[in-house]
């Protein structure tokens, strides 16, 4: 019996008469997954990633961006955020597809494609994070925007052994956001609503992997016209306290 196809809402006749023959089944299909490259800058300054314990085969026992298969029913977007929230408890985190990972054998099970999606957190986030859901330091063996796989570590400086090709998701996630830096201000999705011209810098150099000469990058993000004054200053601090900003325009990434 041929496998019925769902018909959209303006399917003409000769469309139908096709469909009601038409067997999905006669044609080898791929399965479709998402995987999640959530990153943050950790309290030590340091880029970071949360990881899930794989606790079935294949790769059981290593580590994994969290991910999913993609329901027949539901969207990628829905899928990416459903995986989200169900491997680390986030929910309501912005996601932005990022690649297509569809090379012939990255997954043993079978033929899978995985679409990639990154999100940008504040550590602050990160309370709300369950399950076996890890911290993970990135470090990053290439300068720039050369891409490539990265390596993680946890907080005891134990290394973490990537499952599949996750290790060149979050490489391809940490390239895009350096090459996004100088027209988009991801930052927004890395600091808190109000913050310090150091506290942004730290953050800039965190993504790169680089220092910044201080003078020129407060030059030009205040040129930028991404940044406003709040007429607040930073609290608590020994020495004279620095003006706080915020930025113009809460753009996603």
């Amino acid at each position: 019996m041929a496998q019925r196809t769902r018909e959209p809402e303006d399917t003409d006749d000769e469309d139908r008469a096709f469909l009601a023959s038409y067997d999905a089944r006669a044609f080898e299909r791929p399965s479709l997954a998402v995987d999640v490259a959530l990153l943050t800058v950790d309290p030590t300054g340091s880029l970071a990633t949360l990881v899930v314990r794989r606790e079935q085969a294949p790769a059981k026992g290593r580590w994994a961006l969290p991910g999913t298969f993609v329901r027949i029913d539901e969207t990628l977007d829905a899928a990416a955020a459903r995986a989200l929230a169900a491997k680390s408890g986030l929910e309501r985190v912005y996601l932005e597809q990022l690649y297509t990972f569809g090379a012939l054998h990255r997954d043993p099970r079978t033929r899978v494609v995985s679409v990639a999606y990154y999100a940008l957190v504040h550590a602050s986030r990160l309370v709300e994070a369950a399950g076996d859901a890890r911290l993970a330091r990135i470090e990053v063996p290439w300068e720039g925007e050369t891409g490539g796989a990265v390596e993680l570590s946890l907080s005891d400086g134990t290394p973490v052994r990537l499952a599949f090709d996750h290790a060149d998701i979050l490489g391809t996630a940490v390239k895009r956001i350096r090459g996004k830096l100088d027209y988009t201000p991801i930052g927004f999705q890395l600091l808190p609503a109000r913050f310090t011209l150091a506290a942004l810098q730290r953050v800039h150099e965190t993504v790169l992997g680089r220092p910044l000469n201080k003078d020129s990058f407060r030059r030009r993000m205040l040129a930028s016209g991404q940044l406003e004054a709040t007429g607040d200053r930073e609290e608590g601090v020994d020495h004279r306290p620095p003006e706080l900003y915020r930025f113009a325009r809460l753009s996603a990434v």
